[in-house]
Formats: structure tokens, sequence, C-alpha cells
């Protein structure tokens, strides 16, 4: 049986693995699971992961939820080049060290940011005071500067001269407050011609076709009030 992928493309770790899979030549069929329609919260995707998160992976009879856990997955199972997870011992572990720091900081920062600033009063029709919004913001920055001198500094890409997971996580974090409209790249020029070595690098119509959803995040209709009152929660407990 093909290997199937349970994915939202509006969800940046979904991103990461649909671009990861048709980068490489892995055959899948993608099952999508609509978030904003709630599907994630129903009982057949429970049968595939009760955790009721995607992305999530089905291969054969075996599943597997988180998205490095999956990515790392298909890196073993399928003979990608080196340069996304290296064989050699210090340019992996630079690879672990970002996926490993990314979960709470700029992940956070970027799924806050995406719902303070367009998913809040455009989705659930809820209010986001302006201090709140600012406080964000200032986070996302602090943030990216990380990314930018710490991880980035001065190469081609995060681990050295060529993509690898690291940056492919990387960058479809940040679409999502590029999607709600954040400038991003303002005083982070390394970051700015970085995102364009990475465009380069996974190929401009793929990467155009994995983000079309999230760079319309901000047209999104308006949630009924069943499932805004099914998500609220969720989405509170997520962006904390």
């Amino acid at each position: 049986m093909v290997l199937e992928l349970y994915l939202d493309l509006l969800s940046q770790p979904c991103r990461a693995i649909y671009i990861f899979a048709k980068k490489n030549g892995i055959p899948f069929q993608m099952q999508t699971v609509d978030l904003r329609k709630g599907e994630h919260l129903s009982d057949a995707f429970a049968q595939v992961n009760p955790m009721m998160k995607v992305p999530a992976m089905k291969d054969n009879d075996f599943t597997l939820g988180e998205s490095v856990a999956i990515l790392l997955y298909l890196t073993h199972k399928y003979k990608v080049p080196d340069h996304w997870y290296p064989q050699d011992l210090q340019a992996r572990a630079r690879v672990d060290e970002y996926l490993a720091w990314q979960h709470t900081a700029l992940r956070r920062s970027c799924l806050r940011a995406l719902w303070h600033k367009v998913m809040f009063p455009v989705f659930l029709g809820e209010r986001v005071p302006p201090e709140t919004l600012a406080a964000t913001l200032a986070e996302l920055d602090v943030n990216l500067r990380v990314l930018e001198d710490k991880f980035l500094q001065d190469k081609a890409f995060l681990v050295g001269p060529h993509i690898s997971l690291a940056d492919l996580v990387a960058i479809t974090e940040l679409m999502h407050p590029i999607g709600g409209g954040c400038p991003v790249f303002e005083g982070h020029p390394k970051l700015a011609a970085w995102y364009h070595r990475v465009e380069a690098a996974v190929g401009k119509e793929l990467f155009r076709e994995a983000n079309e959803v999230i760079l319309k995040a901000k047209d999104s209709p308006p949630a009924n009030p069943i499932i805004k009152q099914k998500l609220m929660s969720r989405v509170l407990t997520m962006i904390q």
C-alpha cells in the first residue's frame, strides 16, 4: 500500500513534510484533514492519530504522529541526499540542535503571530488587544534574531553549504507570520537572503504550491459557531 500522509497545508509542519516528500520523489497519498472545519477532531481521524493533531502518517499498518518523527522516518526509509540529515556526526548534531530548539521558540512565536494578527480576528471573530499583538511581534523578533545570529550566522544555510531538515522546518515556520502580513525580514537582511536560497533549493514552483494555503489565510471565511466552540479551547492551549 502507498504511504499515506494526513496533512493540512495551513499547518507549518505539514508543509515541511509535504515539501520534503515531493522534493525527494517519495510516493504518497495525501489525505487532507481540514483544520478549519475541525476534521482533526473526528472519530475517524482519532483512529490514525489519537492525539488528534496533524501531521500524521500511515505506512501500511504503522502509524506515526509528530512532524520531526515523520521527517526522520522518511529520511531513514528512503534514499534521500545526505545533506538533508547528514551522516557527519557534528553536522547531524547541528540539525538536531535546531529541531530541538524550534519547538518552544520559533514555532511558538510564529504560531502566535499568525493567530493574533489574522486567525483570531478574521477566522474566529475575536478581537486581539493591540498590546497583546505588540508583545507577540516583539517575541517573534527576538527569536528571529536568535535564528539569524546563532543558527544562520554567515553560512548559506543553517547547518552549512547545503539545505537540511533544519532549513525546511525553519522556513515553513516563518511562512506563518509572512502569511499573516508580518514584516518578518525587516531588520534581518541575512534571513531575507537565506529565504531566497531555501526557496531556490526547494524549487520555486513546489515552494509556491506548498505555501498557497497559508498565503491566503487572511481570506479565511469566519468559523461557524459550532466549529468555533470546538476549536477555541484547543487553540488557546496551542498558543500559550
